[in-house]
């Protein structure tokens, strides 16, 4: 079986989950026999290919000349979006983006009808850009590849996706990481969520990572859930024999945060937790570990709060950073408001580190050996890094059964149910 796969990104340039998550899919596809070509805006030649074959859609010709291909781009809305569409990027660098996008005239007719295109494969200003001309180049890939199945990752391929399926025949499954109301709440971007739903009523199945986004899915964007099937994420095991060693160089406990600092993660209700355990034992470190657009005010309420000898802001984490955050870390919390999976808290459990989530959250559907606190409760999650970080049989149990229960997860079992979910497409 072959598929046709179209993401945003892919290791080892990633901004967050969803590379990740592409990435292990793939590993364990291939362990089923699925061959599978994956695309991405912008490619950088080191990319693991053991499990894919890489196309780079920048290199890909475009003959706009060909009258499908012509009236595929008449009929999409050219958008230009003023609203933070960036979730990636510290709030220097989004106030960069958004002065260059206020002094450039982008002349969108004159750029698209190029034969070949030239994508960043960021989330910059002219994002809206780059997803339309990604399904043209989707299209033209779609006519000149054999495969049996496509399947599109996330809301910036999806428009890739109809437009391939539409070329091809072939059966579309679109998989939805993260819903455009867990990016934004009920501030949503129309453009975003029209794209979301188009998608998925074009698709003919629905991968969502939790029940949880399989509901958002039905009752906000009104998609037959006779369509729409759950596949939670799982965790890559790692690739060293052994686990990363790193020295603290300080000797008090680490409770660790790791993730974008926006609304949707919960950031100010890990730092008012904080205060709580600090008030009970000034002898703990606290790590916040990611960058966003709430960055700036939580370093004010940390200041405020006169924690700040006691918090540290270590930027964007990735690769062996992050594995050596997590071997300093003695807890680690994930307060969420709105999280559609979430794999951190398996990537901490994998390095023998205890876990607090958020009840609010799609992985806690799958985790019993974890502490489930509700997100606004600050006391509860108080309670549950205090517990941890004093009680040695309570931290034991959860990192002993916590450490069993994620070795369970395994990227394999997910993609025996995805190649499931291809083989009933084909034989339908």
């Amino acid at each position: 079986m072959k598929v046709l796969m179209f993401g945003w990104e892919f290791p080892p340039h990633i901004t967050g989950g969803l590379g990740t998550a592409c990435f292990g899919l793939t590993k364990g596809l291939l362990k089923h026999g699925v061959e599978v070509q994956f695309v991405v805006p912008k490619a950088y030649g080191d990319e693991s290919q053991e499990a894919v074959r890489l196309i780079n859609a920048s290199d890909v010709t475009v003959m706009m000349k060909d009258p499908v291909f012509r009236d595929y781009w008449n009929q999409i809305t050219y958008m230009e979006i003023g609203s933070n569409l960036i979730p990636y990027v510290g709030p220097e660098d989004f106030q960069q983006m958004v002065t260059e996008n206020l002094n450039t005239t982008i002349e969108a007719s004159s750029r698209v009808f190029s034969e070949k295109f030239q994508f960043s494969g960021k989330y910059g200003h002219d994002l809206m850009e780059e997803v339309a001309r990604y399904a043209l180049v989707g299209a033209s890939i779609a006519a000149n590849s054999e495969f049996d199945i496509i399947h599109a990752h996330d809301w910036l391929t999806y428009s890739a996706g109809v437009a391939a399926k539409k070329i091809s025949g072939k059966p579309l499954v679109v998989h939805m990481h993260a819903t455009e109301f867990d990016r934004s709440g009920e501030n949503y971007n129309e453009n975003v969520y029209e794209i979301e739903r188009k998608g998925m009523a074009e698709a003919d199945r629905v991968i969502t990572v939790s029940n949880l986004t399989r509901n958002i899915v039905i009752e906000r964007y009104h998609i037959d859930p006779d369509k729409v099937i759950t596949v939670h994420n799982a965790v890559e095991p790692p690739e060293k024999t052994e686990l990363v060693d790193a020295e603290k160089h300080v000797k008090e406990k680490i409770v660790t945060f790791l993730g974008r600092i926006t609304f949707q993660k919960g950031p100010e209700y890990f730092i008012e937790a904080a205060k709580k355990v600090l008030e009970r034992d000034p002898n703990v470190r606290f790590v916040m570990a990611g960058t966003g657009d709430l960055m700036e005010k939580m370093i004010r309420r940390v200041a405020k709060l006169k924690i700040s000898s006691h918090f540290h802001f270590t930027g964007f984490l990735k690769g062996e950073n992050v594995d050596r955050m997590f071997a300093m870390s003695d807890v680690y919390v994930m307060p969420s408001v709105s999280e559609p999976f979430g794999i951190s808290p398996l990537e901490a459990m994998r390095s023998n580190v205890p876990v607090v989530i958020s009840k609010q959250s799609g992985v806690a559907e799958v985790l019993n050996h974890v502490m489930k606190v509700d997100f606004w409760d600050v006391d509860a999650m108080a309670d549950a890094i205090y517990g941890l970080l004093h009680y040695d049989s309570l931290n034991s149990m959860f990192v002993d059964l916590g450490t069993e229960e994620v070795n369970n997860l395994k990227w394999e079992s997910a993609s025996r149910k995805v190649t499931d979910i291809y083989e009933s497409l084909l034989h339908s």
